[in-house]
């Protein structure tokens, strides 16, 4: 590992990499990237999970940039809410509803952005879903379908899309993950392993496709004030995670997607203060290897 690490610096040292500002100069010169746009066309994003929460107000504030939205979700009556809400603050939407839990789903969001003509230049993955409980308790279906929304589906689309996006020169794929990708979880531990997924993900992409005019990045929030929880509590038996007093609004979530749009990264995490939570798992991960039974016990409903 030490020789891989003293290569790559020493490859870095005789082939120097344009500084960040300067790609971000070229790519504008070139009107590349997605904050770059082309005279007379409209850009277009696609969010997943949007009929509520996350999604739904990410939508929105997309939509009030100028995006056409791409309005991605199972509950079709809930889109049509949102697109006619849109449509009413002078925006532009259209409904996609679709399982992502089937790879049918998938294909259908995939299959109307291309027929739409208009390309992409923003895919917003947001739907995922969770349960919280011991993992010997955990139906496997509802494992299996949390790894096929969470996971299987967003990869899916980020594989179907990137080509799209690599053949103008521009796009931004925005992932959004969670704390507990970090930070795993024992009261959620598939939930916390599917995050983890799409933290890795996202960051080999980031790498892969760095100087692109491609930007890949995760969104990784602490919990969030949505419908999440009721739907965790309802899919795990009544048991619910007690984290009311650490819940951020959705706003705030949407806006740091604006902010990476603005100025991509690689991930952002939202409160700002929660960047310390990779350097805290591998500080204290031990501790908490040995105390996290005992608060386990603790929580309601569980144990």
């Amino acid at each position: 590992m030490l020789q891989t690490i003293r290569d790559t610096v020493l490859w870095l040292r005789d082939n120097p990499q344009p500084a960040p500002q300067q790609v971000a100069a070229f790519e504008r010169a070139r009107g590349r990237g997605p904050g770059a746009k082309v005279p007379g066309r409209t850009q277009v994003a696609v969010v997943t999970g949007a009929s509520s929460g996350i999604g739904a107000v990410t939508a929105r504030k997309l939509a009030a940039r100028g995006y056409k939205v791409f309005l991605v979700a199972r509950r079709a009556d809930r889109l049509g809410e949102l697109a006619a809400r849109i449509g009413g603050e002078g925006g532009r939407a259209e409904v996609v509803a679709a399982d992502l839990a089937a790879p049918a789903g998938v294909r259908r969001v995939y299959d109307r952005v291309v027929e739409a003509g208009e390309g992409i230049d923003v895919l917003v993955n947001s739907a995922g879903f969770g349960w919280y409980g011991y993992a010997s308790d955990m139906p496997a279906e509802t494992a299996w379908d949390m790894i096929r929304v969470n996971n299987a589906a967003l990869a899916e689309l980020i594989l179907l899309f990137l080509p799209m996006m690599r053949g103008t020169g521009r796009g931004h794929v925005i992932n959004i993950s969670s704390i507990v990708g970090s930070f795993p979880s024992p009261w959620a531990a598939v939930y916390s392993a599917t995050k983890s997924f799409v933290d890795t993900l996202t960051t080999a992409l980031h790498r892969e496709l760095r100087n692109s005019g491609v930007h890949v990045s995760a969104v990784r929030p602490g919990p969030v004030l949505t419908e999440f929880y009721q739907t965790v509590s309802k899919r795990s038996s009544g048991r619910s995670i007690p984290v009311g007093r650490f819940l951020v609004p959705a706003d705030v979530v949407a806006d740091a997607v604006i902010r990476l749009i603005a100025r991509p990264r690689r991930a952002i995490y939202v409160p700002d203060a929660y960047r310390v939570i990779p350097w805290a798992e591998l500080a204290f991960g031990w501790l908490f290897d040995r105390v996290a039974w005992l608060l386990m016990k603790r929580q309601p409903n569980v144990g």
